[in-house]
Order: structure tokens, then sequence, then C-alpha cells
């Protein structure tokens, strides 16, 4: 039996390399599917280059622009470009800087398998999505290759998302073909962080301030009074009423002690009831009778 490196010696250990002119998927009609994907269209020709060579399945290549040293990684999706062409989604020509017709450099490479990526949304219209993490899952399985710096597109309930590739792991281009790979996002951009609500409990704390303030600086008999009979006579509030200030407040025992009663004892009386200083002020039958008759002036006790 012959062997595969001697049938094509000149193919034996041989990378492929070549350079196409480059033109963008809507010139091959409506191709949405490759579009918003990450492969490409190559010429017939380069598969029978491919199948000479001991490539590394899946197919993945480097797409280089020498002119403006700009390049991204991509698989491949059909054989069927015209020869000397190839065809990759207009996202792609813009983050490489090409214009229709220009030509691209195209290497096979083997990537390792992607284990995190990071990605910025590039407006805060991808807030609205309810399962970001989801979406994006099914967005990526049309993608073969994650290059750091990529600015990559995706639709989702017929609205284009733009993304911005920042970190991969465990290299600038990652394979994300059959992987289970973490996924984080930094906030999109023009992203504005909403002001924080004050907990309730610190406005309560502050409505309780505010009566305190308001209690403290209280005055007795402030209000009007009504008489049933219609008139204001007797319902003038005196002078020394108004400015008796505000109602002092009891002093705090600060001595208080959990779990424990204080009891106020009142000073201790004698057997007649009355303390010592009721008793050195006491005088008797000091008062003023009264006569049912009304006659004459009062008259003291005897």
């Amino acid at each position: 039996m012959f062997q595969f490196g001697r049938m094509f010696p000149e193919m034996s250990g041989r990378n492929f390399n070549e350079t196409y002119r480059c033109y963008s998927v809507s010139m091959l009609g409506d191709r949405d599917d490759v579009e918003r994907g990450g492969k490409i269209i190559m010429p017939p020709s380069a598969l029978d280059k491919l199948t000479r060579l001991h490539i590394q399945y899946p197919m993945l290549f480097k797409l280089t622009n020498k002119k403006m040293k700009r390049e991204t990684h991509c698989g491949v999706l059909e054989f069927v470009a015209d020869e000397g062409r190839i065809y990759i989604p207009y996202w792609m020509m813009k983050n490489l800087l090409l214009q229709e017709g220009d030509l691209i450099q195209i290497d096979n490479v083997s990537l390792p398998i992607a284990t995190f990526a990071k990605f910025q949304p590039q407006h805060t219209d991808f807030l609205d999505i309810s399962n970001p993490k989801a979406v994006l899952e099914n967005a990526l399985r049309s993608f073969a290759c994650l290059t750091v710096e990529d600015l990559i597109e995706f639709k989702y309930n017929d609205k284009i998302y733009e993304l911005r590739v920042l970190e991969t792991k465990p290299g600038r281009a990652v394979s994300i073909i059959e992987c289970d790979m973490n996924v984080d996002f930094a906030p999109p951009l023009g992203y504005v962080e909403p002001e924080r609500v004050k907990p309730k409990e610190t406005e309560d704390k502050m409505e309780h301030e505010e009566m305190d303030e308001e209690d403290s600086a209280f005055k007795v008999f402030q209000g009007k009074g009504n008489r049933l009979d219609g008139k204001n006579k007797g319902l003038e509030v005196s002078q020394s009423q108004t400015s008796s200030g505000p109602v002092k407040r009891g002093i705090p025992n600060y001595n208080y002690k959990k779990n424990t009663i204080t009891f106020i004892r009142a000073p201790k009386r004698a057997e007649n009831g009355m303390t010592a200083e009721d008793k050195d002020s006491f005088e008797a039958f000091s008062g003023e009778g009264q006569s049912l008759r009304n006659k004459g002036k009062a008259k003291g006790r005897r």
C-alpha cells in the first residue's frame, strides 16, 4: 500500500498559505446565515489543496491584512466561491479594514479550546434581553473562533447587536467548537450607573429626627377655641401663656440597666401623715370661717 506522504511528497508537512481577493457575502445574494456568523466561503481549489495536507480538523484559518496589519480568525462554511476569491461577513471586513476586492492572506492554524470569554455590548439595548447568556450561546453556534479586539455581530428579534471581544482564555484567539466556555459581560458603552436609593431605615430615621425637632419647639395653648353661643369673649390667650416656652421633657435615667426596675420612693412621713418640712410650716386654726347667714365678718373658730 502507498502512504499518503509518498503519493504527494511535495505536499507533505506543508501548511496552507494562499492569497485571495476578498469580497463581502452580500455579493453572493441573500446569505444571512453567513453574514451573522464567523465562517467564510472559499473556492473549490482550496479544498483540493487542504485535502493533500496534514490539516487538523476542524479547519481553522487566520486572515491577515498585511497592508493594515490587522488579523482575525475564522472557520470555513463552503467551498463554492469563484477561483481566486473568498467571501467573508461584512463585520469581518470592517475589523480587517478591507475594501471590496482587496487582497487577503489565509493560513491554516490550530487554536486552543476556549475556556473563558468576556464581551462588551456596544449599546445599552443589549440590557433589554432577558437572558443574554442564552441568546449569545445560540448566536455563537455560527462561529468557529474568537479573537480579542474583534467586533462581532449577531441578530436577535430582527435587531442586530454588536459585541466587542475583550478577553479570551487560554489565548488571544480560541476555538469555540464543542467547548465548555464561561462567559462574562462588561457594562455596555454609554451605560450610566443608576443612583442608589436610600434605605428605608435611613428615611424612617430622618422622619423621626424631624418630628423630634418639631416636638422640641412645641408651645402649649397655641390653638383657638370656639364658644357655643358664637361669641369671642374670653377666648383671647394671655401673653403669659403663649410665652411660656417649649414644654420641658423629663430627664432620662442614664443609669438604667437592662432587665431591672427602679422604684422612686417618696419622703418618709410621720404618723400624722406630715413630713418634717410640713410640720415646721404648719399653723393650726389659721383659716377663716363662714356664716350661714352671711352676716358680719367671718369669725375665727375657737
